[in-house]
């Protein structure tokens, strides 16, 4: 409990000094951290095979997350602690006012509250004395009674001292129990990292005065997300992304190594939730087999029995949460294969559950490479497939370093959105796309605004599929702010000509496997561009019409998946894959041309 001299004689300073020290721990884990991943186990990955070194990397992986376990609790204190001496800073001016009042009228402030004043010669003691208003633990006030005018004055001096201090022990008990519950025990497991998603909830509950989630950009553009992350100190900027990682991580406009940090945070605890449900819902399965009753009689049929509603839901339940969690470690394998075979650095821009899940990956840092490509996928596109796309990105970054390695090179997997699963029953339609398009823009103008201006930009959208469809609404719906696209198995992209896609002249490609990549055919129904032609009425155009205006280029692949083909036994990328890469990488003139 505060007393009336702790509350006095505290020092903000000495509260903040405290949570420097703990943001400092913080800082230093965050760096050791990034440290193991980035140069430590890098370089394991590219120098050490076999047992020993595979027993090492898991090693370094439990300190990566140990580290990353610091860096976030830490941070959370730093917090609590900021936030603590902001909010006594009222409580301490309103008592210091009473006391001051006190001193000019020459009363007298015991220790333990209360006020004495001295009497007026004029007025008559009282008969009786009477107990002092007593205000939810309002100190006593001396002397009470009579009609004497100083009692007024004492007794609104007492009611302020004893408002602040509730006040004051009001604030500390709500801090102090959220700091009890910070922290782990001996060995960090499973449950300490769902305690983190506890944990910050508490933290916003107790300091949500201090920092408010409503004051993070909510509906804003890139620039103005980071003009706003400018404008913080960068105490503010590991308060926000202590709190609040999630909105930060989703940010567009803010640097890659800010929201990599944040999305980090999230994926982690997202994880130990989801491996914590699925052993809750293992432990406690439902029935699985029922009678079953005749439809038409509504009797019993001898010996059947069929399978119950609840056991249904409970094995979507596990099929959804195991996708989800293999989703995470594909991502975490990536980030574990920093290094191998010149692997450069994992970031990830982008994570969520929410729905089939989200992610965006980006192999090297994409606010310091020259050439920068997102690739956009179809149908099925998910948590659970993320393998796909990083697969594919990082065939991408080999082959276009390969291509031309003077030059600086990254490549995203770009599962940002909500795509559609099934391909006959949701790929024909096109609102997908449309839902899509603000996200699409709004992530390619932040990859423009969070670049370093002093390093030239070379931006690239790599669309497959129905990643082709979303691309070409983005560009229809409002402006793709990117110098090249590139178009692979496309059903359309509901615009008529290459110069609706608002780059430069002669900076849209194309490719579509010789023969058998029948998705232009049977998509362009859907998909492409409605135009009436005299000879032949209705007509759809899709990217691999010579009207359309692409650049066709060659490929050498089969199938609708194959554009990505690269033999990595023989490190040999397929002319499919090399033509993307020379397009990311600027080098057009090399691009092989359909023939």
């Amino acid at each position: 409990m505060i007393t009336l001299s702790q509350l006095r004689d505290l020092k903000r300073s000495e509260f903040e000094e405290a949570a420097d020290g703990w943001g400092d721990v913080s800082s230093r884990a965050g760096a050791a951290r990034t440290r193991v991943d980035n140069e430590i186990t890098a370089k394991l990955h590219d120098t050490q095979k076999g047992e020993a070194a595979n027993q090492a990397m898991a090693k370094l992986d439990t300190l990566s997350q140990n580290y990353h376990y610091i860096h976030t609790e830490c941070g959370l204190i730093r917090t609590v602690l900021n936030g603590l001496a902001e909010e006594l800073e009222a409580p301490q001016r309103k008592l210091k006012q009473a006391l001051e009042d006190a001193k000019n009228l020459k009363f007298t402030v015991h220790d333990d509250g209360s006020v004495d004043y001295p009497r007026s010669p004029s007025t008559p003691a009282p008969l009786l004395q009477q107990p002092a208003r007593d205000l939810r633990g309002t100190p006593p006030l001396l002397n009470p009674g009579g009609t004497d005018p100083n009692q007024a004055k004492a007794q609104a001096i007492a009611d302020h001292i004893g408002q602040a201090l509730r006040e004051a022990n009001e604030i500390d008990g709500r801090y102090a129990r959220v700091l009890a519950k910070l922290g782990t025990g001996k060995d960090l497991d499973n449950t300490d990292w769902v305690d983190v998603a506890q944990d910050l909830k508490d933290v916003r509950a107790a300091a949500g005065k201090h920092f408010r989630e409503s004051d993070i950009p909510r509906g804003k553009s890139p620039k103005e997300n980071a003009a706003w992350w400018s404008g913080l100190s960068q105490e503010q900027r590991d308060e926000y992304v202590s709190l609040y990682p999630a909105s930060i991580g989703a940010l567009d406009g803010l640097p890659a190594i800010v929201r990599d940090d944040a999305n980090r945070t999230v994926m982690r605890a997202e994880k130990a939730e989801i491996t914590y449900q699925l052993a809750a819902l293992r432990g406690h399965p439902p029935t699985k087999y029922q009678q079953k009753y005749n439809n038409i009689t509504g009797l019993p049929l001898q010996g059947v029995q069929e399978i119950t509603p609840q056991w249904k839901k409970w094995e979507e339940q596990i099929e959804d949460l195991e996708k989800k969690k293999a989703g995470i470690e594909t991502i975490n394998r990536r980030i574990a294969e920093t290094g191998e075979r010149g692997l450069p650095e994992a970031y990830l821009l982008g994570f969520d559950t929410k729905g089939r899940g989200h992610a965006i990956i980006a192999t090297g840092n994409p606010d310091r490479a020259e050439n920068t490509a997102v690739y956009v996928p179809g149908t099925g596109a998910c948590l659970a497939d993320i393998h796909t796309g990083l697969s594919r990105t990082e065939k991408l970054w080999r082959t276009s370093s390969a291509v031309d390695p003077r030059h600086s090179v990254s490549t995203i997997a770009w599962y940002g959105y909500d795509a559609p699963q099934d391909v006959k029953r949701d790929s024909p339609y096109s609102h997908y796309a449309n839902d899509a398009a603000g996200a699409t823009n709004q992530f390619f103008a932040g990859l423009r605004t969070s670049h370093d201006p002093g390093v030239e930009q070379h931006l690239t959208a790599v669309a497959h599929s129905y990643g082709t469809v979303v691309v070409g609404s983005a560009a229809r719906q409002g402006h793709l702010p990117v110098d090249d696209v590139v178009f692979a198995g496309s059903p359309g992209a509901q615009v008529g000509r290459a110069t609706d896609m608002d780059v430069p002249k002669g900076h849209v490609w194309n490719e579509r496997a010789q023969g058998d990549d029948l998705v232009g055919t049977l998509g362009q129904f859907s998909h492409g561009h409605r135009e009436w032609h005299w000879k032949t009425g209705v007509d759809f155009v899709v990217p691999s019409d010579a009207r359309f205006g692409a650049n066709q280029m060659a490929t050498d692949t089969e199938g609708h998946g194959g554009y990505w083909d690269y033999d990595e036994k023989k490190d040999a990328a397929s002319l499919s894959i090399k033509n993307q890469a020379k397009v990311i990488m600027g080098r057009y003139d090399e691009v092989a041309p359909k023939k």
